[in-house]
């Protein structure tokens, strides 16, 4: 991903999230429904404020030596699949 134009997300309007044990959970006003990131504690709710990409954040907290590629893409992908369900919004 570095070198690409990686995005930052922002909770979509109607959306809420809180930190789990297993990661981040999701609830929608609109439906409503109830999405799962086992992401663990390396995404805190701070992450959907559009500060920083991905990259920068797993910079940030150091876990950049400890994840493999195919980890972040699969992370990068459930994101991205919260964001085409409406959940988050791209920025």
């Amino acid at each position: 991903m570095p070198g690409t134009m990686e995005p930052r997300y922002l909770l979509a309007k109607n959306a809420v999230v809180r930190e789990e044990n297993f990661g981040l959970l999701f609830y929608t006003m609109a439906g409503p429904r109830l999405f799962f990131l086992g992401s663990g504690r390396l995404l805190g709710t701070e992450f959907f404020r559009g500060r920083f990409t991905l990259s920068q954040w797993i910079a940030q907290k150091g876990a950049a030596q400890y994840l493999r590629e195919e980890q972040i893409t699969s992370l990068q992908a459930v994101l991205d699949s919260l964001r085409a369900k409406g959940v988050l919004i791209e920025c």
